[in-house]
């Protein structure tokens, strides 16, 4: 028997370090700090977040919310690039910005990173980004859970999932059943692509248009990688803030299955969204990878967002309030469309006309 059989199995052995996970969780130990809300009590360290729900008591009938993502293969331009402190927006965007489509406060989020090897300082830059991401969204970050799995996952693989938790009033709830005939459907740009349609995008500017993440590209005045790795816009704070604000219905968040798909979720049986496309023009990457991949418009338009990451919809009287309530708050934000009545339409929403150029 040789020396390495008649040594004792380890789980350092089977290609699990658990004094790296232990250095990784006191790395981020500040970045999670600054997430904290009052209603959170403790730290890292224990075996469950906790949150206060006594803050509940102001509200007379309080709806919890829920709402679980992921950031998809974009973690794959992440680690290709080296770059990991911005997938943590994502993340955190993708969560939060469901929540508040129903007009519900983020209150706090536990995030699941899984690598094949735990690289202390790679996971607490993950967890930065999604800290930060946090900290835009109001929400704290309560808590979480780093699975090494050695043999499953190469060891510079990862991926990242999330789960958040709001709340709303019963009274205030938004959705379907608030949405008229003649109401206006506000657009709000988005940061590029955000984190929806990667497969599509990997697949048309790598294997078919051969670019390279270091390629500069003059549309976007920096690189391929910087480009796609723009971290998705959070809207929650500044959705909340327009509900003060101004009287709103519904909100939309424009993820996977694009614009027309995700409005239609949020539009009752018998109304419509109808959606010009000449009052925007979609960023400079949506065209990119339409050329490059002579991929049709409305295959572009049911992958991704277009340019367009959130929807509000408001009565007409409250557009022009609306508006300067999201350019105060330095949203890029326009009215985009109307609802009518359904008529004998198969679908809730349509997208009308060209882009603007």
């Amino acid at each position: 028997m040789s020396s390495a059989e008649s040594t004792g199995a380890s789980y350092a052995a089977a290609g699990v370090d658990i004094e790296a996970g232990d250095r990784a969780v006191e790395l981020m130990k500040e970045w999670v700090k600054k997430t904290k809300r009052p209603e959170v009590l403790g730290g890292l360290g224990g075996f469950a977040g906790l949150f206060d729900a006594s803050a509940l008591k102001r509200y007379e009938r309080p709806l919890l919310a829920s709402a679980t993502d992921g950031v998809g293969t974009k973690v794959d331009l992440a680690r290709r690039l080296g770059v990991y402190d911005t997938i943590g927006h994502d993340l955190v965007g993708m969560v939060v910005d469901d929540l508040v489509v129903c007009g519900a406060e983020p209150l706090f989020m536990t995030d699941y990173i899984c690598v094949g090897k735990v690289h202390p300082e790679r996971v607490a830059a993950i967890v930065k980004g999604i800290a930060e991401g946090c900290v835009l969204a109001g929400c704290a970050l309560v808590g979480g859970e780093t699975a090494e799995h050695p043999g499953l996952l190469g060891p510079d693989d990862f991926d990242v999932a999330g789960a958040g938790t709001g709340v709303v009033e019963y009274d205030q709830l938004l959705g379907a059943d608030r949405i008229r005939t003649g109401d206006v459907v506000i657009a709000m740009a988005s940061s590029g692509l955000h984190s929806n349609g990667y497969s599509l995008v990997r697949h048309v500017l790598f294997d078919r248009a051969k670019m390279s993440l270091e390629s500069h590209v003059e549309e976007f005045g920096r690189t391929l990688g910087e480009e796609l790795l723009e971290p998705t816009k959070i809207y929650s704070l500044d959705c909340l803030a327009l509900t003060r604000t101004a009287e709103v219905h519904a909100f939309s968040h424009v993820t996977g299955g694009g614009l027309a798909n995700n409005l239609a979720r949020v539009i009752p049986d018998h109304l419509h969204a109808v959606v010009d496309r000449s009052t925007w023009a979609p960023g400079a990457v949506f065209d990119l990878v339409g050329t490059a991949g002579k991929v049709e418009r409305l295959e572009l338009e049911k992958t991704l967002n277009m340019g367009v990451g959130m929807i509000a919809i408001v009565p007409e009287a409250s557009v022009d309030v609306a508006l300067t309530a999201l350019a105060d708050r330095g949203v890029d934000a326009w009215p985009a469309g109307r609802i009518t009545e359904r008529g004998d339409r198969a679908t809730g929403a349509e997208l009308t006309g060209d882009y603007a150029k």
